[in-house]
C-alpha cells in the first residue's frame, strides 16, 4: 500500500470561487495528498468582487481547531501549507502595495521565513524581505541567496518586472534550490522560466501555484527544474482554459467579470494531475 502524505493547509476559505484553501485543496488531492484544511477566514467569495460577507477567525479560534486535532492524535503532518508563502503585497501600476499591515513585515522576516522550507514570494515581497531592490537577473539571484541564508532551501520568485529574454509578452520567474550532496557539500540549482502573459486579473493563482509546487517538489525533491516545469505548465493550462471560458461568457469586446474569471479547476483536473509540459525551465 502506498504511504499517504498528509498536508495541513491553514488558509482562507470562500464559499464561491477558488482562493486560499479552495484553490489549494483540490490540486493537492488530485496529486495524491491527504489534506486537512483549517480555514482562517470564511467568506462568501473573494475580495475581488464588489461585496463579500463572512468571518475571520482569531488566533484562539484557530488554536482551538488545532487542539481538537491534537487531542485525537491526528496532528501528524508531512507538510504545512500556509498563506505565509509569504503573501505580503505586489506591484500595482509600477508601485508596490502591501496587503498586510507594515508591522507584520518583521514577523515574516524574523519568525516565519526562518522556519519555512519553501517560500514563493513575488519580486516585491522578495525585496521587502531582504531590503534589496531587484533590477537585473543577477540581483535576483543575489536576493534568493539572501533568502536562503534566512532558512528556506527552496525559493521561487513567482513573478518579476524583469524583461524576459523572449520579450515583453512574457513574464519571468526565477527559482533556486539548495540540496545536500552525498559528500556533505551544498549544491544550488537555479532556473529561469518564461510564461506568456494573459491579459486578465485572476484571483487564487498564488495559492494554486504554492500547492502544486509543494506537490511536485515532494515528487521530485532534488529536481527544481522538473517540479517548476510541471507546476507552471499546469498553471498555463488552467489559466488558458479560464480565460477562454470567461471570454465566451462575457461576449466579444466585453471585459469578463470576477465571477467569469474564477479559475476552472475541476475542468482542469487532467492538466493538474499530468500536465503537458509547455513551459521549459532554463538552468542558470
Amino acid at each position: 500500500m502506498e504511504e499517504e502524505c498528509r498536508v495541513l493547509s491553514i488558509q482562507s476559505h470562500v464559499v464561491r470561487g477558488y482562493v486560499g484553501n479552495r484553490a489549494a485543496t483540490f490540486p493537492l488531492q488530485v496529486l495524491g495528498f491527504e489534506v486537512d484544511a483549517v480555514n482562517s477566514v470564511q467568506f462568501s467569495n473573494h475580495t475581488g468582487y464588489s461585496h463579500w460577507k463572512g468571518q475571520v477567525l482569531n488566533s484562539d479560534e484557530l488554536q482551538e481547531l488545532y487542539d481538537g486535532l491534537k487531542l485525537n492524535s491526528v496532528n501528524q503532518y508531512d507538510y504545512v501549507l500556509t498563506v505565509c508563502d509569504p503573501v505580503m503585497g505586489d506591484q500595482r501600476n509600477g508601485e508596490g502595495a502591501m496587503y498586510v499591515p507594515d508591522d507584520l513585515l518583521p514577523v515574516y522576516r524574523e519568525k516565519v521565513v526562518p522556519v519555512a522550507d519553501i517560500i514563493t514570494p513575488n519580486q516585491f515581497e522578495a525585496e521587502l524581505l531582504t531590503g534589496r531592490k531587484i533590477h537585473t537577473q543577477e540581483e535576483a539571484l543575489e536576493v534568493m541567496d539572501m533568502l536562503h541564508s534566512m532558512g528556506p532551501d527552496t525559493v521561487v520568485i513567482t513573478s518579476s518586472d524583469l524583461l524576459s529574454p523572449r520579450g515583453s509578452d512574457y513574464l519571468m520567474a526565477l527559482g533556486s534550490q539548495r540540496t545536500r550532496a552525498p559528500d556533505g557539500s551544498m549544491v544550488t540549482q537555479r532556473i529561469r522560466m518564461e510564461m506568456h502573459k494573459v491579459d486578465a486579473v485572476f484571483v487564487g493563482t498564488g495559492d494554486l501555484f504554492a500547492a502544486m509546487l509543494l506537490a511536485w517538489t515532494h515528487k521530485h525533491p532534488n529536481n527544481l527544474k522538473v517540479a517548476c516545469e510541471k507546476t507552471v505548465s499546469a498553471m498555463h493550462h488552467v489559466l488558458q482554459r479560464t480565460i477562454k471560458c470567461a471570454k465566451a461568457k462575457s461576449g466579444e469586446g466585453v471585459k469578463p467579470s470576477p465571477a467569469q474569471l474564477e479559475l476552472r479547476m475541476v475542468q482542469s483536473k487532467k492538466d493538474i494531475e499530468s500536465p503537458e509540459i509547455v513551459v521549459q525551465a532554463t538552468v542558470l
